[in-house]
């Protein structure tokens, strides 16, 4: 059997006297859909920062592709191939909806892509033109390609959501992390972000889900992992997890 795409062994988290996550063991295989889930302050997001580095551990490893990465800046996870998105947008408003995947690009094509956007001249190299027909790319894939050329700040909330998807794609990740991606979409908006998870997963990127929306983690999950108070309760596939007394009090039975 294969080792994991992502593995944490007894990862702590204390902020003063709060202990936010406890002892977590967790597994991710490469390929698959798995869901974090729980009720507020559970957890969950600063799993997801202590995993692609925005914070460190008070305990614990964390082992990447066979690696351990505890001890790497944000950006060298990155370049490993983790990349997220946040339950609050984060797209540069003013850009084009092009440029915001260039963003995403900058690291790879050390800077170039990037002139423009601050006044200096733009002489496009052939990994320039490159990333800027990968960049297109991306964008066919999530639906934006015909708003490349538009302020992102103009797109429908539902489109900024898919577009920040399209940003983090853009570094080439093998492992997505996602945070409420589809927190505040209408129903069509959420069947558009489910069909596209499961492109992105299909084209090789294992998926980490943070989500509140309960039919959208039991459609797209191969695993569930569900936390209460930073602790691990429950884990296993959507079906067997859902009906786990402990998870039906500590969350799904409040929805």
């Amino acid at each position: 059997m294969s080792a994991p795409l992502l593995a944490v062994d007894g990862l702590s988290r204390i902020f003063g006297k709060l202990v936010v996550l406890s002892k977590l063991d967790l597994t991710v295989e490469a390929g698959g859909i798995h869901a974090i889930i729980g009720p507020n302050g559970a957890g969950k997001t600063t799993f997801f920062n202590l995993v692609t580095g925005a914070l460190s551990a008070d305990a614990g490893h964390i082992r990447f592709d066979g690696s351990e990465i505890g001890d790497l800046p944000a950006y060298r996870r990155t370049a490993l191939g983790i990349c997220r998105t946040f339950q609050n947008i984060r797209l540069f408003g003013s850009m084009t909806v092009l440029e915001n995947v260039l963003l995403g690009l900058h690291c790879r094509t050390h800077g170039g892509l990037l002139s423009p956007l601050f006044g200096v001249p733009f002489r496009p190299s052939s990994a320039e033109t490159s990333a800027r027909a990968r960049a297109e790319e991306i964008l066919e894939l999530v639906g934006l390609a015909a708003r490349a050329r538009q302020p992102a700040i103009e797109l429908p909330y539902g489109e900024q959501r898919r577009l920040e998807i399209a940003r983090a794609l853009a570094s080439a990740p093998k492992l997505l992390l996602l945070d409420e991606p589809s927190a505040g979409m209408n129903t069509q908006e959420t069947l558009e972000l489910e069909a596209l998870i499961v492109q992105v997963n299909r084209r090789g990127v294992t998926i980490l889900l943070i989500e509140h929306k309960m039919s959208l983690v039991m459609k797209l999950s191969k695993v569930v992992t569900v936390l209460n108070f930073g602790q691990k309760i429950a884990e296993g596939p959507p079906a067997f997890v859902q009906r786990d007394p402990r998870v039906i009090e500590a969350y799904l039975g409040g929805e």
